[in-house]
């Protein structure tokens, strides 16, 4: 008995013990004018664990359905140790995005920093953050309408789509599209080519670093996170590695690249440390975002046959007025506007971005709510997305609805203010150029059974395979 007690006595002192260092008191009053909501289930965890069940990304999960349906699209909870308050309603989600900096902060757990990095730009805030985003984006606004970027991205994606003939077996796409997102990240960051071995052990290292990122955040040795962990630092080791090299070349001019690394040597406002952070934030950014990009296009286009020939039509049309073998170009682009409209629709429906973290960083009145001072906000993007008072059919993957403009103000898949993803039209681009040899090179069907095996499968690991047909 004595033995029971003393285990109860520590579990006890623990849980007070991570409260205290998580900012945290179970023994605090609850503030007046809070939404309705529901502030304990465990102690420490709150509600995370059911917050946090897996669910598919174009449904609002049980949870949240189940939050909403007895509290309002506004509600409390406790949450990653914190006490939150969650919001599923676009007025209070624009609000919070619209007031960064002036009533509310970035504020991701530990474990997130631990992860990216204490210099992420997902994570600081204020000067330095303005600092390393206006770095990035400089070089973002110049790349994505280069002319060189743009023919090598033009390349490759025909180059992996022409790889694909040869297979008589499953290819996991999701995993092919990280590939070709991940070498054109590589390509026009620092000039590293896909059959250069240090490409390859680069990719390897961010597949271990993603499982992890993705994972519970919990560092117990050899599980996802700690590995995750363990590969952040061999990258980072590696791109410092690549940093230093490049400074002892840098003083002849036919060693000039012209990529990202050269032009991030010459800021002498960002300190090592800091433009190695950057490198690996575009590299991260560039590979996951638009690969999953990808991935939710060609999974909707599937069931949606329709939407496929009309995007096959606009491309073929496009394809009929440049020269044989002539790479795709800036003005093109501008051209696709049935392919923006299918992109949009496959963000709006897919949600790669779910939530984000935000913390208020004074007593904040919206409405007839109060939002304390301290407390944890997360503006739900998916549920928006979602909401079937602001999508007709919101289920349905409809390209044709972006056709009326107010669409767009009802959508946020790259969040909005001053943290709106830096990268998001250069996503939308490579998206675009490799649908445009996608579909013009391949048909596909959805049934297995529909006759033997033809090149190659498409796998996506959640029920759809797609037998895709060469197209002559």
């Amino acid at each position: 008995m004595g033995a029971f007690l003393g285990v109860i006595l520590s579990v006890f002192i623990g849980i007070v013990f991570l409260c205290k260092v998580f900012g945290f008191s179970i023994f605090k009053e609850k503030p007046s004018g809070l939404p309705n909501g529901s502030m304990w289930h465990f102690p420490f965890l709150g509600e995370t664990l059911a917050y946090l069940k897996p669910h598919q990304s174009n449904s609002l999960g049980f949870f949240l359905q189940d939050h909403c349906s007895r509290y309002g699209n506004v509600f409390k909870s406790h949450l990653f140790g914190c006490p939150t308050v969650v919001s599923c309603d676009i007025e209070l989600n624009t609000f919070i995005l619209q007031n960064e900096e002036t009533l509310f902060r970035s504020s991701y757990p530990k474990p997130v920093h631990d992860i990216l990095g204490k210099l992420s730009m997902m994570l600081v805030s204020g000067d330095l953050h303005k600092k390393l985003r206006s770095v990035a984006l400089s070089f973002i606004n110049a790349s994505k309408s280069s002319p060189e970027f743009l023919s090598y991205v033009d390349t490759l994606s025909l180059s992996f789509i022409h790889s694909w003939r040869a297979h008589t077996t499953r290819l996991e796409f999701f995993k092919e599209a990280k590939k070709l997102t991940f070498y054109l990240m590589l390509k026009n960051l620092m000039s590293i080519e896909p059959d250069d071995p240090l490409a390859e052990n680069i990719l390897e290292e961010f597949l271990t670093f993603m499982k992890g990122f993705v994972s519970l955040p919990v560092y117990i040795p050899g599980n996802a996170y700690s590995k995750a962990v363990k590969a952040r630092r061999r990258i980072l080791s590696t791109l410092k590695d690549a940093i230093k090299k490049r400074e002892k070349i840098m003083g002849n001019v036919s060693n000039v690249k012209g990529d990202f690394l050269d032009e991030l040597l010459q800021k002498d406002c960002l300190n090592d440390e800091e433009k190695v952070s950057v490198l690996l934030d575009l590299l991260f950014a560039g590979y996951e975002t638009t690969s999953g990009l990808m991935a939710l296009v060609v999974y909707f286009l599937a069931q949606a046959p329709s939407a496929l020939q009309k995007l096959r039509e606009e491309h073929q049309s496009l394809r009929e007025r440049k020269k044989e073998g002539e790479p795709l170009n800036w003005e093109d682009y501008k051209k696709m506007e049935f392919t923006s409209h299918v992109i949009s629709e496959a963000l709006r429906c897919g949600n790669l971005v779910k939530f984000v973290h935000r913390k208020a960083l004074k007593d904040v009145q919206f409405k007839e709510y109060t939002i304390p001072a301290g407390w944890q906000v997360l503006p739900i993007i998916l549920a928006t997305h979602l909401d079937p008072n602001l999508h007709k059919s919101p289920l349905e993957f409809n390209p044709w609805r972006w056709t009326d403009p107010a669409t767009n103000r009802k959508v946020t898949p790259f969040g909005g203010g001053v943290r709106i993803c830096p990268g998001a039209e250069i996503g939308k681009l490579e998206t675009a150029f490799f649908l445009h040899h996608f579909v013009l090179n391949f048909r596909w069907k959805t049934k297995e059974e529909d006759g033997p095996m033809s090149c190659p499968y498409l796998d996506f690991k959640g029920g759809l395979v797609l037998q895709m047909e060469q197209i002559n």
